[in-house]
């Protein structure tokens, strides 16, 4: 007799899908749900050194939620490291306004672990701002 497999391989993994509508959620809740879905640390089989998670879609991320005086407070800042003091400074509401894909990918981003998997996790993120997507098959056929 033989004894069970104890780590899943790459090719066994079955990737499910999964399906988040962001007008229902706050932006760093969903962000945790999203980050422990694309890591697959919600399944028997997770190890930390193989990307065994799901293929997650988002959906109204122009809808979501941000809690207190966050969307006028919070300031996102990057630098153009062009020259000496080139900071570029936007506050929640203006990125929300730009393209709220960006908002919610950088905060699902900053929670996956940060390695070489981070790169492959990502990819598996789908966000939408409407309702309409092009995954209905994986969900279950057009009238789910």
């Amino acid at each position: 007799m033989t004894a069970p497999k104890r780590t899943s391989q790459p090719s066994e993994a079955h990737r499910p899908w999964r399906f988040y509508n962001a007008e229902e959620h706050v932006l760093g809740r969903l962000a945790t749900e999203v980050a422990i879905a694309l890591r697959g640390k919600d399944h028997p089989q997770w190890v930390p050194y193989r990307d065994t998670g799901a293929i997650v879609v988002v959906t109204n991320t122009d809808r979501v939620r941000v809690t207190g005086t966050k969307r006028e407070t919070k300031v996102y800042m990057r630098h153009t490291q062009r020259k000496p003091g080139a900071v570029r400074i936007l506050s929640l509401r203006k990125r929300l306004e730009r393209d709220s894909r960006t908002v919610v990918r950088d905060a699902i981003w900053n929670m996956l672990p940060k390695n070489r998997l981070r790169h492959r996790m990502i990819l598996r993120l789908k966000l939408y701002q409407g309702a309409e997507h092009p995954h209905l098959a994986q969900k279950g056929g057009a009238n789910a």
